[in-house]
């Protein structure tokens, strides 16, 4: 029976780069996206983990999620919560 790694779950914004060519591997994490005056969409925020600089690749992962993390706390911070009043009248 073949064994089969366990997957690892999805993490939306960050995506891996294994590129030999240019010697880079490691995790690229984005948050927030925001239109220039040209009409492309870049993001807000951006990060790269590398694996030589973060000690592997589960390590790189790690950093990348805690970033991440942070990231949506801080551009979360400021924004009002939505309450389910739509539609709703007071009683006078």
């Amino acid at each position: 029976m073949k064994r089969s790694r366990p997957r690892l779950g999805r993490r939306p914004g960050i995506c891996r780069i294994d590129q030999d060519s240019t010697r880079t591997h490691g995790f690229f994490a984005r948050f927030g996206w925001y239109r220039r005056r040209d009409g492309s969409y870049v993001p807000r925020y951006r990060a790269f983990f590398g694996d030589a600089s973060h000690g592997g690749k589960r390590k790189a992962l790690r950093a990348a999620e805690t970033w991440m993390k942070k990231v949506v706390e801080v551009a979360n911070k400021g924004k009002r919560k939505r309450r389910g009043t739509a539609g709703r009248r007071r009683a006078a």
